[in-house]
């Protein structure tokens, strides 16, 4: 059965570490990678642009001290990267910037060179519903969403770096301070936002300029890779791209093939024929779509145009604003045009990485090492008093659901068998009971072998099926249980999804304070070290 990859790589398992020249784990791979990527300097048109987007943002003498590093040569950079979201979207986008941040520092530390963290912006994207909600918790800790409105058809397809905040904008500040009214912190994370989040200002900056004021302390860089100046110097790679998507096709081919050879799943499917560019119909502020080739032109995929072949590679020299990156090109653009030494990013990047590993060769752009963002689990002191009362862990809410129920004391009718109780008959003495019966008819008949067989699975899973249902129903029946196991799933793994996935910074930040959560993750990063794989637990 295909694996995902991001799993088994971050336990090591030798067949996915294969995938990669060398691993974040390796000390010595990190110093001679951060020394490697010091020598490179940056464009001086990467440094002006560079420059001009750190003086939109919040003022900062760390950041500063960083982009005089940068723009000065002998300085390595660690990146992340996000879709710029709601109020800064998913908690786990605050972890990958502290995460790049810590693991700038320790390569620093360890490397002897300048190291700096910087997050990436990805506006090219163009999927607003992805970006357009935050989720925070009303005040009973039930998960609440908000919205943006959707996108107009006139802006479907464009990338989000050209749209700016609508007036619904400040309704929806408002809902959200009535949703952490009385926390310790929701005054402050409104105040914050609201600084940035006005109606008529580009999506974008709202999110960059937030997240700076978050992290000004510890000088986090941003690089909004949309701009006519940056355009010019990613040219080369689209040029490249489409000059040898043959070659790319095969490229990618033959890597997915030793990825299901392994036994994984691509994290991005295929598509043959595809170029690795998005191109924007009309001027650099339309709607983009993905290049098909059909004989001497490119189809723009899902519209009935095309463009001659000659006609595009004159515009990447002539309008290089009109192309874009795709998911498994951006990653080659960014080591392009920065001194990468690492990458830190989620579970389905380091999977997708795994896929474009090969285009670093064919393309000459050299590869960074591929690290996890760190991942937290946050379970304040409500969490902990829920679950004391059901006498369960955290890990315990990712159980499958009868299991989880056996492990639950719950209140039940005086005549009423304790739900562990008849699991216990049913493991303990059916189960031996069915399989020496079943086995006995083999011994004896073995032409019904494969009868015997099917009896035994179909009456163990009836009996487990049925005590399963008894426990589900008493629980329903149980108000308090059952409603102490939904405030927890709530908190700890809303839909069965996560934490990190599901809220947003300002539910976790109003709960503790802006400041104070900051400081938490960055001690649990030191407390375990930067480079852990592990699971981590925010224990306010």
């Amino acid at each position: 059965m295909a694996r995902t990859f991001a799993p088994s790589y971050l336990a090591r398992d030798g067949s996915a570490c294969a995938f990669f020249p060398h691993d974040f784990r390796d000390r010595d791979a990190r110093v001679a990678r951060a020394r490697a990527a010091a020598r490179r300097t940056i464009d001086p048109a990467l440094a002006t642009v560079l420059r001009e987007q750190q003086a939109a943002l919040p003022p900062s003498p760390a950041r500063q001290a960083n982009l005089d590093a940068l723009c000065g040569g002998n300085t390595a950079v660690v990146v992340s990267g996000q879709q710029v979201g709601l109020f800064l979207g998913p908690l786990y986008t605050f972890y990958k910037a502290a995460s790049a941040i810590a693991a700038a520092r320790a390569i620093q530390a360890e490397a002897g060179v300048r190291c700096v963290p910087l997050f990436w912006l990805q506006t090219e994207d163009h999927d607003f519903a992805e970006i357009a909600r935050t989720t925070v918790a009303d005040g009973e800790g039930r998960p609440v969403t908000l919205t943006l409105p959707p996108e107009t058809e006139a802006d479907a397809r464009c990338s989000v770096a050209h749209r700016t905040l609508a007036p619904e904008i400040t309704p929806l500040l408002e809902a959200l301070a009535g949703s952490l009214a009385g926390t310790p912190g929701g005054e402050a994370v409104v105040a914050l936002l609201r600084t940035h989040y006005v109606p008529g200002r580009p999506l974008a900056s709202a999110f960059a300029g937030a997240l700076a004021a978050i992290f000004a302390e510890e000088g986090l860089l941003f690089l909004n890779p949309r701009d006519p100046r940056i355009a010019p110097l990613a040219a080369p790679l689209y040029r490249s791209s489409l000059e040898r998507a043959d070659a790319i096709d095969e490229c990618l081919a033959a890597q997915g093939a030793r990825l299901e050879s392994a036994g994984f799943t691509q994290q991005i499917p295929l598509r043959p024929g595809s170029t690795l560019v998005f191109f924007h119909r009309d001027n650099a502020h339309g709607p983009r779509y993905r290049l098909q080739r059909s004989g001497d032109d490119w189809v723009l995929t899902g519209s009935q145009e095309s463009v001659p072949h000659a006609e595009v590679m004159a515009l990447t020299a002539r309008e290089p604003m009109r192309f874009s990156t795709s998911a498994l090109l951006r990653p080659l653009v960014q080591d392009m045009l920065l001194p990468t030494v690492a990458y830190v990013g989620g579970p389905a990047e380091v999977s997708y990485f795994a896929q474009l590993m090969p285009l670093y060769r064919l393309l000459d752009v050299t590869p960074p090492l591929v690290m996890p963002r760190a991942r937290f689990r946050c379970v304040d002191a409500r969490a902990r008093r829920l679950l004391a009362a059901l006498k369960l862990s955290p890990d315990d809410l990712g159980r499958p659901a009868d299991e989880l129920l056996a492990r639950i004391a719950v209140q039940r009718p005086p005549d009423a068998v304790d739900p562990a109780a008849l699991k216990n008959i049913v493991d303990d003495e059916l189960a031996p009971r069915v399989a020496a019966l079943t086995a006995a008819v083999e011994l004896a008949l073995p032409h019904l072998a494969r009868a015997a067989e099917r009896t035994h699975g179909s009456v163990m899973h009836a009996l487990q099926k049925l005590t399963g249902r008894y426990a589900r129903a008493l629980l329903e029946r149980d108000t308090t249980t059952r409603d102490r196991l939904q405030r927890l799933h709530d908190r700890l793994l809303p839909g069965g999804v996560p934490q990190e996935r599901v809220y947003g910074w300002p539910w976790l930040a109003a709960q503790l304070g802006p400041e104070a959560l900051k400081g938490l993750v960055f001690d649990e990063m030191t407390r375990h070290g930067t480079f852990v794989t592990d699971l981590l637990e925010l224990r306010p």
